[in-house]
Order: C-alpha cells, then structure tokens, then sequence
C-alpha cells in the first residue's frame, strides 16, 4: 500500500474515494502547503478521513533524531516500510534553513572517501520519499524551529545520501513537487553530482533553473579515477563541457565541491588545476574538510594547509571559500551519512 506522498499529486482522490472533491484539494494542501507531523492535525477534514490516513500518510517511520550545533543542526533517520534507510539533515542559519535530502538509500558511486558510498547501495528513492523528506522538515521546523533560524525550508540541496543524477526520473519528479506544488523558488535548489554527464545534459535542458554543484575533488584524471570511479567511464574534459553546457543554457553559476585530503588533493599542484578549472568555468569553490570515515585513514589538512590551498586558488583568480562543517558529532557532515548506532540518551528521540 502507497503512503500519500507516494501517490501522484493529482492522484491523492484515490485517499478519499467516497468523499467530496474538495476533500482531495484539502489534503493537497495539507500535504504540500501546510504539512503536520500527523492527520490528525488535518482539523478541517472529518474524523474517518484522517484515521485512514494516520498510517498512510509518510512513506517512513522517523527512527532516530539527533541535534547539535547549539540546536542549530538536526538529523534524522527514517526508516522505510522496506527497512531501507534516508537520512535528512536540516541546517539553521540567520536567514535561511537549508535540509539536506537524500535521493538514494546508500549510493553506488564508491567514492573512496565517502562513508556512503563506502557502505554500499540499497535502492534509489521513489519521488514522493524524496520529497516527503522536505515536508517533513516543514512540518517539523513549525513545531519546532532550528534556533536564530526560519520555521520552515527556505533552500533544498540534494548532497544527502545517493547521487542525484542517477536516479533521475524520481529526482525530476521531486524537483517538479518541490518547485511547482511547494512552492519553493528552483533557484533555491541545487542538484549536486559527481559527474553523471548525461544527467547533466539533462538537466540543463529542464524548466527550473536550479542550481548545479559538481564533487570534482581532483584536477585531473589520474587522481580523480583513484577517488571517484565513475571518472573513469566519465572522464574529467566530458565533466567539464556538460558543465560549460549546463552555464550556457541556464546562466546560472556552478559551484565545485571539494574535499580537501591531507597529502592527497591538498598539493600547490591540485590548486593550480583546480584554479584553471574554476577559473574557465566561471564557478565557485567550496572547500570542505574531510570528514573521517570508517573504512579509510583519509585525513583533513590542518588549518596552515587549508589556508594556503585557498590562497593559492585566490591568488589564481578562483573563487573559492572554506565552507562550515555542520553536523560533525552526529555523523552529518558531508561524506557520512550513515547511522549512528550509539547516541547520547539526551539527543536521541527515537519514534513511539
């Protein structure tokens, strides 16, 4: 059996077969405009209606939820009527509230580097799991916001578990939902990538102009083939003239996705490649520090490195900063995705 999200919108009379037709508009709204944790709190639809829906109404069961920085960062595991496992993490900030959504359940990329990939590939997500994870962030963030932050999702990135592209059909449908029924403005969504070139062509060829992040983490093909080996079947010069495509098309700017890896991609040499790259693409590089993971010694650069990695980027006509790790103590931060198993009892509300 479907849960709600599950369904088409234009499907969900089939959840209130036997009803008025504005009982299907009310849910819609509900569901899109003004979701809430449960239908009970659906006040204007009768009593039956929202007890058949109490246990269609997510396609998961929240698991697990953790918080850290000052309560400015929230994770959470759902959990899947197939046990397969998403992860959603919402960032606050002054003026925004970013989530983090996951497009797959583990990711099939391997990257060398990332805790994801490095646990292996369970499914892709259907649509309505994808996009349900951000009406449950609003839902969520109403009852209770992040602290100093907006009640509700103000930007969408799709940098949780999975790559995005390749699980395309799905990732389409949702940014349809997430733009055109949400109401969120595409310019407000990024899709990241580690260089599924066809998707990339793909999507610059879609009504939204959202934006486009592409993980490249090195500046040439030998070691980037070591780190990501899709690179092999996609080599870094057809990364590169899908992206010049993609900014050709849309007008809007890319951003690079780099982690930075001590004695790795942290070498003057990566920089300057790097800074070529950035620099013909017209793109923004966003430096992120390792994040340590449980199958690789990988380690971040200290500070002095960093530094120096982005100076010398800088100095080269790149734009590029060091972007905050949020998350780090719960297993959010870019690159670990994965369950903790262990939390502190004050942090961890698992659902009844």
């Amino acid at each position: 059996m479907q849960a709600a999200y599950q369904l088409r919108p234009e499907d969900l009379a089939e959840l209130t077969l036997g009803e008025p037709r504005y009982r299907a508009d009310q849910l819609h709204e509900w569901m899109y405009r003004h979701p809430v944790l449960s239908a009970d709190d659906m006040t204007n639809l009768p009593a039956n209606l929202r007890e058949s829906l109490r246990d269609r109404l997510w396609p998961f069961r929240l698991e697990i939820e953790l918080s850290a920085d000052d309560r400015r960062t929230r994770k959470w595991l759902f959990r899947a009527a197939d046990g397969a496992s998403i992860e959603t993490v919402v960032m606050g900030y002054r003026d925004r509230t970013t989530i983090c959504i996951s497009s797959q359940a583990g990711c099939a990329m391997g990257c060398t580097f990332c805790a994801t990939g490095q646990f292996g590939f369970e499914r892709h997500l259907d649509a309505g799991e994808i996009v349900a994870q951000v009406a449950y962030a609003n839902a969520a963030l109403r009852r209770s916001p992040l602290a100093g932050a907006p009640d509700r999702v103000t930007n969408v990135v799709f940098m949780g578990m999975g790559e995005p592209l390749a699980n395309y059909t799905n990732v389409r449908e949702s940014l349809h939902r997430i733009i055109d029924i949400i109401d969120l403005a595409a310019r407000a969504v990024t899709v990241s990538t580690v260089g599924v070139v066809p998707g990339i062509e793909r999507l610059a060829d879609e009504p939204w102009q959202v934006g486009l992040a592409v993980s490249l983490h090195a500046a040439d093909d030998e070691l980037r083939s070591e780190l990501i080996p899709l690179n092999k079947r996609y080599p870094l010069d057809t990364v590169i003239a899908a992206v010049e495509r993609f900014f050709a098309i849309t007008g809007r700017r890319i951003s690079i996705e780099w982690t930075l890896m001590a004695g790795i991609n942290d070498t003057m040499e990566q920089a300057i490649k790097l800074a070529a790259i950035a620099t013909r693409l017209q793109a923004h590089v966003n430096i992120i520090a390792m994040n340590p993971t449980p199958l690789t010694t990988m380690q971040a650069p200290d500070r002095t490195r960093t530094d120096q990695f982005i100076a010398a980027l800088v100095q080269r006509g790149a734009n590029a900063t060091f972007r905050e790790t949020r998350g780090k103590d719960i297993d959010a931060a870019c690159g670990q995705l994965r369950l903790r198993s262990t939390t502190q009892p004050s942090e961890q509300k698992e659902a009844q």
